[in-house]
């Protein structure tokens, strides 16, 4: 265990370092120059110059990659060159409002693909199990901006059970409030994400349902519901924490997309915002942490299931 632990933490610093390069290089190619965004159009050259040289703009790309690589992995993310404003103080601020609409998908995404999926394979011939997996087959494709604007109309617009913009000023010194704000999201991209994973729920539940331990459990006297239940959803249970790595980082991906659509002041409208303006040192330093906070989250995947998995440690010796 103590090797796989070695090697999976190594493969995550490479990973975490490869990405950082992909990131610093991409938002160099894009067009634009901040210093210009910061001067105005009515800047003149030599004012321009002072603002990169004052912002480190002028310096060879590799010693600003290094100054900032330095900066993020000893917990300094630096300023934002827009606002001046610590960077790190705004990721925590705009988390408040992203994680919880992760976390809120995630137990959304949960509660529909795991009993659907197991209840589907086991009556895999009525007719209910055929409806489900036509109707997860259409929900998974739906883009997940169409669907948040037919819940604002259906929900906010015509029934006005849930607001659709916005999130309380207090933050969440209002508890109800704000789950209020972030239901109609966290169900856009809930149902989306446990449509896909239903469909993976189904799947290893027919796999387990023919297995030869669970047929031969019922060789011996267990119901088939019984043997399922006992010997088959355990191996389900495994697969489906293989598939929460892949699955968490869509929600991610989804709730930095749709918090736009939601005007949700997390760090996906954060990030929008400053790409607009051109911040780049902000917005490499978010992506770079949605990006560090979803390598963490598979390399932890992958632990849980190798302490859970006997058979993986079985395999390592």
């Amino acid at each position: 265990m103590s090797r796989f632990l070695a090697v999976r933490a190594l493969t995550l610093a490479a990973g975490l370092i490869l990405a950082s390069l992909i990131i610093f290089i991409s938002l160099r190619l894009l067009p634009g120059d901040v210093a210009q965004v910061i001067g105005g159009t009515t800047a003149s050259p030599e004012q321009i110059a002072a603002i990169r040289e004052r912002l480190g703009l002028d310096r060879p790309l590799p010693e600003q990659y290094l100054a900032w690589l330095g900066g993020v992995f000893t917990g300094d993310l630096g300023n934002s060159v827009v606002s001046g404003t610590p960077i790190s103080a705004e990721l925590v601020q705009k988390a408040q409002v992203t994680v919880p609409l992760t976390v809120y998908s995630l137990l959304i995404a949960l509660a529909v693909a795991l009993p659907l999926g197991v209840l589907a394979a086991y009556r895999r011939r009525a007719f209910a199990s055929r409806a489900l997996s036509v109707l997860g087959v259409v929900a998974a494709a739906v883009p997940a901006v169409w669907a948040g604007l037919i819940a604002i109309l259906v929900f906010s617009s015509w029934l006005g059970w849930l607001p659709s913009q916005g999130f309380p000023r207090s933050g969440w010194a209002d508890p109800l409030m704000a789950l209020r704000s972030l239901t109609l999201p966290a169900l856009t991209i809930g149902l989306i994400e446990g449509a896909i994973l239903f469909r993976f729920v189904k799947s290893a539940t027919l796999s387990a349902l023919g297995a030869e331990h669970v047929r031969t459990a019922m060789s011996r006297g267990h119901t088939r519901l019984s043997a399922l239940l006992r010997h088959g959803l355990p191996g389900v249970g495994l697969s489906v924490i293989s598939m929460l790595g892949l699955q968490v980082a869509a929600l991610i991906v989804g709730a930095v997309i749709i918090e736009e659509l939601f005007s949700l002041p997390g760090l996906g409208r954060m990030l929008v915002a400053d790409v607009g303006n051109r911040d780049l040192l902000k917005v490499q330093s978010t992506i770079f942490v949605l990006t560090g906070v979803i390598l963490i989250l598979g390399a932890l995947v992958d632990v849980v299931h190798r302490l859970i998995d006997p058979r993986l440690r079985v395999e390592e010796q």
